[in-house]
């Protein structure tokens, strides 16, 4: 089911925001990787893409996958958004902004407190509300994937939260005017 985002951004209006089908695997895949290879975000597997598919959000334009970004339940009350990325050739169209948003909604939606990412640039996230965070107080996250990583423990990657308990929209509202 596609998600309309309604809300005006300053470069796109009408997105449309859509859930990840299986025929979006290797756009997906090939997108992260693409940015993962620049050293700007994980490398996925296409079977950890199938595995996740359910978590993904995608844009396309003429049937391809340009962005994508993933809201991934770690808890009763916590959800990552990860493998945020936009295509080289669609950088600065606010797609990045709309699946933020898209998948902020889905997070307070279905009742969760607080949603975080691991980034290289908390500023695009700071714009939604998202503040700095110390990644050991994300144990789950730790624990259960960081630890895999080959940057582990040495990661630089700069973890951000967003707590969604008694929240309104307007941080993300006003995301949309920027």
């Amino acid at each position: 089911m596609a998600v309309e985002i309604e809300y005006p951004s300053l470069l796109t209006e009408g997105v449309v925001v859509d859930r990840a089908r299986v025929g979006d695997v290797d756009g997906i895949t090939d997108l992260v990787n693409f940015w993962a290879a620049r050293g700007d975000m994980l490398p996925r597997t296409k079977g950890e893409t199938y595995e996740n598919l359910r978590d993904f959000f995608v844009i396309r334009e003429g049937g391809e996958v340009v962005a994508c970004g993933a809201l991934h339940i770690v808890w009763a009350d916590i959800a990552e958004l990860k493998s945020l990325a936009v295509s080289e050739a669609c950088q600065g169209r606010g797609y990045g902004q709309h699946l933020v948003r898209a998948c902020v909604e889905e997070a307070s939606r279905m009742g969760l407190d607080r949603v975080f990412a691991l980034t290289y640039k908390p500023e695009f996230f700071e714009r939604f509300g998202f503040i700095q965070a110390d990644v050991m107080a994300l144990p789950r996250k730790v624990w259960n994937e960081c630890y895999r990583c080959p940057k582990f423990p040495g990661c630089n990657e700069i973890a951000i939260t967003l707590d969604l308990t008694g929240r309104t929209s307007e941080p993300v509202a006003a995301a949309a005017a920027l």
